[in-house]
């Protein structure tokens, strides 16, 4: 029976990975307080202690404002936790699965980025989570990079979702960026992928397992954050949930400044997830499930 570890249970994928990943063996997660992820040397030793055979790591740094006045906070979690616990899955054999993010992009395509497609964020967040990455692949052999964007849930603290049901309860008229252009993504259907991609990845027949390297996962389909929103009032609106919310205005990335930058268009290409497994589900389906869920209906 496969020792699964997971680190970062307590956020919205994290949660959702307690369910998806139940089927695949004993899950082991430890609280924030068990484990300290700005301290390398007690990940190592939790790692060598557990000798579990998975290891998930679905905890990150995600501020991605307050990244730019904590970059060594950010490094910490994003990077140099994220080596430390490559070095101990190496050491142990065991399979490391990584969550990361669109920001490692520039955002200056016009198609949706490959996996292998050249890397260039524009800010601290996006590059800790690319020295993450790095380092998997420099210190770990047997190793799952998952590469996601615009992940929003029932569980864990704040997301888009629940930002815009917010502020749609309290005004009749919102603000939304409408030049940012990526995949909404559930955080269920993200953890029901990694579960999946674990389970190929781990399969004893070998014509069935996959090749260890970066996978791209979001729902499928493109909005822009001004789409989303109009998205979640109208479904939302359908469950009943209280809106005041009569005007939703489209403004651009100008008109918003935010300390850190956003890539413009953050699409990622998921053929090579599809190839192994099953074509992601579409976003606004995913969204209305989601909302349906989070209502209680």
């Amino acid at each position: 029976m496969n020792k699964i570890l997971l680190i970062g249970s307590t956020g919205q994928v994290g949660q959702e990975l307690l369910t998806t990943l139940a089927p695949l063996g004993e899950i082991i997660a430890p609280t924030r307080q068990e484990l300290d992820l700005t301290q390398p040397k007690a990940i190592a030793e939790l790692i060598a202690t557990l000798q579990p055979n998975i290891i998930v790591n679905a905890a990150a740094y995600t501020a991605v404002d307050k990244a730019e006045q904590e970059s060594d906070l950010a490094m910490a979690i994003n990077a140099e936790a994220t080596k430390s616990m490559a070095l101990s899955a190496h050491q142990i054999s065991a399979l490391l699965v990584h969550i990361s993010t669109d920001y490692v992009f520039a955002g200056d395509a016009c198609k949706p980025y490959l996996e292998s497609d050249q890397t260039q964020p524009l800010g601290v967040y996006g590059h800790s989570k690319l020295l993450g990455e790095q380092a998997i692949a420099q210190n770990c052999d047997q190793y799952l990079i998952v590469r996601t964007a615009w992940v929003y849930g029932s569980r864990g603290q704040g997301n888009f979702v629940k930002t815009m049901l917010r502020l749609g309860a309290e005004r009749a008229e919102l603000k939304v960026v409408a030049d940012q252009i990526g995949s909404p993504t559930w955080s269920y259907d993200l953890a029901e992928a990694i579960a999946k991609l674990v389970k190929l990845k781990t399969s004893n027949l070998p014509d069935q397992t996959i090749p260890s390297g970066i996978y791209h996962f979001t729902n499928s389909g493109i909005a822009s954050w001004y789409d989303f929103a109009q998205a979640i009032f109208t479904e939302a609106r359908q469950l009943g949930f209280p809106l005041k919310i009569t005007k939703v205005n489209p403004i651009t990335t100008k008109d918003y400044p935010t300390p850190a930058k956003r890539p413009h268009y953050s699409v990622l290409a998921k053929e090579k997830y599809s190839g192994f497994v099953v074509h992601p589900p579409y976003w606004r389906d995913s969204l209305r499930t989601m909302l349906t869920e989070f209502s209680g209906k």
